[in-house]
């Protein structure tokens, strides 16, 4: 199971503003950046010393918009044909970068253990590496859960929502920390196993 199967319900959702954006001009590549770079700048902030904890409230909201900005994305180069390498290169890229600034802030927090938010950016990004690796095999690229990119959104915007609001003791944050490191691995094994399962079929 996935937040990534409801991705289809989603982009319905979304497809009046992608042929907004293209009759404007506006490409797919443009919208990859643009979500990057909001990325870097908004978890170059989180990371500031003394910072109110109520400035992670913004994390959950960008989060949400950034999942609307990668399907936007996809949907300008699929269905508008955008798709080129220079794109390919910057969507696979541009996700773990903006993936290790969003979560790096959470390794500063206070009675955090930083090993396990590094941990969990080191598998996060492993994850998406075995993902791509399917297409060197002769399979799709693999999406399998249970933590994929949008579960991962979904557990760290809940962290920085709880975390301000004190609802949440530090031994429950860093055993969510846990677990998702344990889903993480989870998931790198599936997306191994299933995309070797799907190129033995194209054999």
């Amino acid at each position: 199971m996935s937040i990534y199967k409801l991705k289809s319900r989603f982009q319905d959702l979304l497809r009046p503003s992608v042929s907004w954006l293209y009759q404007r001009g506006v490409t797919a590549n443009q919208v990859t950046l643009l979500a990057m770079v909001i990325s870097l700048l908004l978890g170059g902030f989180l990371c500031l010393p003394s910072l109110n904890a109520n400035w992670f409230f913004l994390l959950p909201i960008w989060m949400f918009l950034r999942m609307a900005f990668n399907a936007i994305d996809g949907m300008l180069a699929r269905e508008f044909k955008q798709q080129s390498s220079l794109g390919a290169y910057l969507n696979e890229l541009s996700d773990v970068i903006a993936d290790t600034a969003l979560f790096l802030p959470f390794a500063l927090l206070v009675g955090i253990e930083p090993a396990l938010v590094l941990g969990i950016i080191f598998l996060a990004s492993l994850s998406e590496f075995a993902g791509v690796l399917g297409l060197m095999v002769g399979a799709s690229r693999r999406y399998d859960g249970p933590m994929g990119k949008s579960d991962r959104a979904f557990v760290f915007g809940l962290l920085a929502t709880l975390w301000p609001l004190n609802w949440l003791s530090t031994f429950w944050f860093n055993t969510i920390l846990v677990i998702t490191l344990l889903l993480l691995l989870i998931t790198i094994v599936n997306r191994v196993r299933r995309g070797l399962a799907e190129s033995a079929t194209h054999v």
